[in-house]
């Protein structure tokens, strides 16, 4: 993965409370919408590369899915909404795909094979980097094991997502 322009990022997603970015939410949501109030995984993937054109985000479809999901369980709505995004959601997801794509790009950085999903061999060989995101790893092996829940023999997209929360990962290069 190329160099992210972390600034540029935030700068397309108005994630904070003031009425300013409130305005620019309401209208960058009605962008995304089809006319119906709600958003669906399509209006929102599509509205990522057209509308927030941002295309290192687009392309990480594993963050777009988990941002969506987490945003949309937010309110328990209970009926046939709870498989759209509605307004009073939509700034948890765009908060959500901020963070998921970092931990994306982390993901990325120790999946040096590029196959989704990361081995013992790379998790140890990106043992240098994990601890500058998240502290020390005193035992790479048995972080491995905790991390890889399902026991598959290494660590998939939401599996480390699990891990970087608990862990509070940060990138170094992702804050000024």
């Amino acid at each position: 993965m190329s160099e992210i322009d972390w600034d540029a990022i935030r700068a397309k997603l108005p994630t904070d409370k003031n009425p300013g970015d409130k305005a620019r939410r309401k209208q960058m949501f009605n962008e995304f919408d089809n006319g119906n109030g709600i958003l669906s995984l399509a209006e929102v993937d599509k509205a990522i590369r057209d509308v927030l054109c941002i295309d290192e985000l687009f392309d990480a479809k594993p963050a777009i899915m988990r941002a969506f999901q987490h945003a949309k369980s937010v309110s328990n709505k209970g009926d046939a909404k709870d498989d759209y995004i509605e307004f009073i959601e939509f700034r948890q997801f765009l908060l959500a795909l901020r963070q998921y794509f970092e931990y994306y790009v982390a993901f990325q950085r120790v999946d040096s094979s590029g196959d989704k999903r990361i081995e013992l061999v790379e998790f140890q060989a990106a043992i240098g980097k994990l601890e500058t995101w998240v502290g020390t790893i005193d035992n790479p092996e048995e972080e491995f094991k905790s991390i890889d829940t399902n026991g598959g023999g290494f660590i998939l997209f939401d599996e480390f997502c699990n891990w970087a929360i608990a862990k509070n990962l940060d990138l170094e290069d992702d804050d000024d």
